[in-house]
């Protein structure tokens, strides 16, 4: 066989692994959002709520409540429901919301920015301390900066978010006033900043208008830094664990044996490979945050999707509160896929997986 033929042959082997990846990839994304949308349809049957009294009132005429059901498409076969469900939902249409009489899908689309800040914030937090702690206490295991790193990563993990905001907003706005009140910005400038992206430190940053970005910074320091906190709890345990796992490899001791330094061999050669994993690690730390905000979104005042949700739950608005959970639950599946394609991609090992 020539080496063309063979070349041929291996080209084409690899677009079909590619091309079976690919679609591997695509029958779980399918089945997980097909899986997200049958879940908050049935929470949304079986909850003790109304959705035509949720709507009209209590006090509503039968034949007004009989005609909104109809309308709603509430009398259908379950089956029919849910084809109707999710074909609306794949348009995004979720609704209209009881609370704010808007289409849900523009009060998600309002709200959306404000958490993604505060969840990237955070993340980027987490990643910053996280990761160089986390090689600090593969390095000195048994030290007691080791013992120091875990304790934080402990306290993190076991701590309350909202005890922690409360607890920051004593000392850090009521006593030192280091920080602004909990709101996304103060009223003054809420009719002279017009946001373009809805990323309020990026658009004042845009458009110049620097007392409005040091105020926002003021207001999403404290809970984007409680987040980087749980976020730097996971991450540096991870980092830990990865780089243990990597200082024990052969490489590393072959690396010693030649004479290189320290510092080269932990930065240079066991991080790298460590940074793989933990690509999906800040991922998914990304991702839990964003779909873990509402605590902290509740303390604070922060005008985003877990405070909007919950708002919507306390008045029965289920449109919104189901509207507001496929939304999250698919920018989690999002990451969690691309997570693990960056994975693939990166890894070597896992391309003749």
């Amino acid at each position: 066989m020539s080496a063309v033929e063979n070349e041929g042959g291996r080209g084409g082997a690899r677009a079909y692994a590619l091309a079976s990846s690919l679609g591997r990839f695509l029958v779980i994304a399918v089945t997980t959002y097909l899986g997200l949308l049958a879940v908050t349809f049935f929470i949304g049957r079986v909850i003790p709520i109304d959705p035509v009294l949720a709507v009209l009132g209590d006090r509503a005429p039968a034949n007004v409540v009989e005609r909104t059901r109809r309308e709603m498409g509430l009398d259908l076969p379950l089956v029919e429901q849910f084809y109707i469900y999710v074909k609306n939902a794949l348009s995004g249409n979720f609704g209209t919301s009881v609370l704010t009489t808007n289409a849900v899908m523009t009060d998600i689309r309002r709200a959306l920015p404000a958490t993604t800040e505060l969840a990237t914030l955070g993340t980027l937090i987490g990643a910053l301390f996280g990761v160089p702690l986390g090689v600090l206490a593969a390095v000195r295991r048994g030290s007691l900066i080791d013992q120091i790193v875990r304790v934080i990563g402990l306290i993190g993990y076991s701590v309350p978010i909202f005890w922690l905001g409360l607890l920051g907003l004593v000392l850090f706005y009521a006593k030192l006033q280091w920080v602004a009140f909990p709101a996304r910005l103060d009223v003054v400038y809420e009719y002279t900043f017009t946001p373009i992206t809805g990323f309020y430190l990026l658009d004042a940053a845009m458009q110049g208008q620097w007392d409005v970005f040091w105020d926002a910074f003021r207001h999403i320091v404290l809970p984007a830094s409680l987040l980087g906190y749980f976020s730097l709890a996971y991450i540096s345990r991870m980092t830990r664990s990865f780089m243990l796992n990597e200082l024990a490899q052969e490489y590393i001791v072959a690396a010693r044996a030649k004479g290189l330094s320290e510092t080269r061999i932990i930065w240079g050669h066991a991080l790298r490979n460590a940074a793989v994993p933990m690509v999906t690690v800040i991922a998914l730390s990304y991702a839990g945050l964003l779909e873990g905000s509402v605590l902290t979104e509740t303390v604070f005042s922060w005008p985003g999707i877990g405070l909007y949700i919950t708002n919507s739950l306390q008045n029965a608005d289920m449109n919104a509160v189901l509207g507001g959970t496929i939304v999250i639950g698919s920018v989690f599946i999002a990451i969690n896929l691309l997570s693990d394609l960056l994975y693939r991609l990166l890894d070597p090992r896992t391309k003749s997986a």
